[in-house]
């Protein structure tokens, strides 16, 4: 154990390196080394992965952990807390929240020695305005002098810095069409791609003029896709092809923890698991008493217990929002198999019901286990649920489905994976026109969006944490999707590779400060 002197010693010394301005990770690695290759496997990479036209779009990027090439305005940490990234200040112009200015760094670089100004900001987010789901609430960005962007929003939302701290709003140098803009691979990041083999490897190299003096320490990054493909990974790893794998099976670690030279790193929390419900014409989960019947048949314990062996998962509540947020309200009834066989009776099925069958993709290395449980523990309520993995080439087109019913091309009844977020962006993502939610409809949903835009403008935290629990209990009751648990995100490393951390978004994992010993 540490002596307490000494700790103390040496956190009155971090503090006073955060003082001078110096990044804790470097401070605490005494003498980083520069250069060297860092070679990194993903089991979880980007299901819109793009092909020789546009693989070096951070939209399209192999795992979407765009800040290797790209920065953003605003960074969340690994607590889920926002810092400045490209911007050094912003906030609200007015109480409204719908008007908010960003002040810029000056003297950022881009890979092709242009300088980053407001205008590329400008430009970045009318690409974004266009294709990305939460900078649609944007009607007007505008530059302001060199250095300032102001954002006018189309409704007040408190919480809309989250918005640019995005994986998808990365800044990229202007370009008279929209349509160009990113396409070259060019961004303001640590490292410059300088080749692309689509959805399978991206090689980087050194930004030598980064904004943030001193890094990055490594010379090149190589990233690799293994989704669906973790056993290759891990036995690269064990070869010495690759010197961490992101995203692992959590019933590895006690295995991985007693190898030489290997550690495993966690985080807080992690994605988790949306299953679909569509309420489509015809579908059976129109009847509230189904979902609420399914909702309350899935053992979620079992879950976290034999999938994440208990301390690798958490029990989420039927909402977007993670077990570790503090505005996350734990659902009010427990499994109660009595109820759901009451339920489905009530619902014309007596003696049980067989639901349509659910699809899933290999997205974690654990999802036939999870999706075992899960077929498993509702059977005890009379619930026979067929199940079917999909190739994760192609399945989110297979998943979709039109918004619009009437063209019958439904949605499936289907699994997709969800990550941390902010309330503001996770209780947003039940919004009728949104597929995760079914396409919910009805006046309870009508309630929950009418309590989403009075929490958007109300600026006190407090107040807007009590409309984010009506909310939830809303979903509790509607259960218009289903998510019974969550992963916490596992990576294993060599022990020479130092200043790398997990990170609850494993899209927001930042390479700058990482070395190799």
């Amino acid at each position: 154990m540490m002596n307490i002197k000494r700790r103390q010693m040496l956190e009155l010394s971090a503090q006073g390196a955060l003082l001078a301005g110096l990044p804790v990770a470097a401070w605490a690695q005494a003498n980083p080394k520069r250069g060297g290759t860092l070679v990194y496997a993903n089991c979880s990479s980007n299901r819109r992965g793009g092909d020789v036209s546009n693989s070096k779009h951070p939209y399209f990027m192999i795992d979407l952990i765009t800040r290797c090439a790209y920065n953003s305005l605003l960074w969340v940490d690994e607590q889920l807390q926002l810092h400045g990234e490209l911007a050094k200040a912003w906030g609200a112009t007015d109480d409204k929240l719908d008007t908010w200015e960003f002040v810029l760094h000056e003297g950022v670089q881009f890979h092709d020695g242009r300088e980053m100004t407001a205008a590329d900001v400008a430009a970045s987010f009318k690409l974004h305005q266009a294709r990305h789901w939460g900078s649609s609430q944007i009607a007007e960005t505008t530059a302001v002098g060199k250095y300032k962007v102001r954002f006018r929003l189309k409704a007040g939302n408190a919480e809309f810095p989250y918005i640019v701290a995005e994986y998808d709003t990365m800044i990229m140098p202007a370009d008279d069409s929209i349509d160009r803009i990113g396409l070259a691979g060019i961004g303001s990041g640590p490292f410059k791609i300088v080749s692309v083999d689509p959805q399978r490897r991206m090689v980087l190299e050194r930004h030598d003029k980064y904004w943030k003096a001193g890094f990055p320490y490594l010379d090149r990054l190589e990233v690799v896709n293994r989704e669906g493909q973790m056993e290759a990974a891990i036995n690269g790893f064990r070869a010495r092809q690759f010197d961490a794998v992101l995203n692992i099976d959590p019933r590895l670690v006690r295995q991985l923890e007693k190898e030489p030279d290997t550690e495993v790193l966690g985080a807080t929390s992690g994605d988790h698991a949306v299953v679909l419900l569509p309420k489509h014409p015809g579908s059976i989960f129109n009847d509230k008493r189904i979902r609420q019947a399914f909702a309350l048949a899935v053992d979620r314990e079992a879950i976290v217990r034999v999938v994440y062996g208990g301390s690798a998962g958490w029990v989420a509540n039927d909402s977007h929002l993670v077990a570790a947020d503090a505005n996350f309200a734990p659902r009010p009834v427990k499994r109660d198999v009595a109820r759901a066989k009451k339920l489905l009776a009530e619902a014309g099925h007596p003696n049980g019901i067989t639901l349509p069958t659910l699809y899933y993709a290999p997205q974690w290395p654990e999802m036939a286990r999870y999706f075992q449980v899960l077929q498993q523990t509702v059977k005890e309520a009379g619930i026979t649920l067929p199940i079917e993995e999909r190739p994760s080439d192609g399945y989110q087109k297979f998943r979709h489905g039109d918004i619009d019913v009437a063209k019958g091309n439904y949605h499936k009844f289907s699994y997709t994976a969800v990550g941390p977020r902010n309330p503001g962006i996770s209780l947003f993502r039940m919004r009728p026109q949104n597929n995760e939610s079914g396409y919910w409809s009805g006046p309870e949903m009508e309630k929950y969006m009418k309590l989403y835009a009075d929490a958007m403008v109300t600026r006190d935290e407090a107040r807007r944490k009590a409309m984010y629990a009506q909310m939830q209990a809303i979903l509790h009751e509607e259960v218009p999707a289903l998510l019974p648990a969550g992963r916490k995100n596992l990576l294993v490393k060599r022990a020479n590779v130092r200043g790398l951390k997990n990170h609850p978004q494993h899209w927001s994992i930042r390479w700058h400060e990482v070395w190799k010993a």
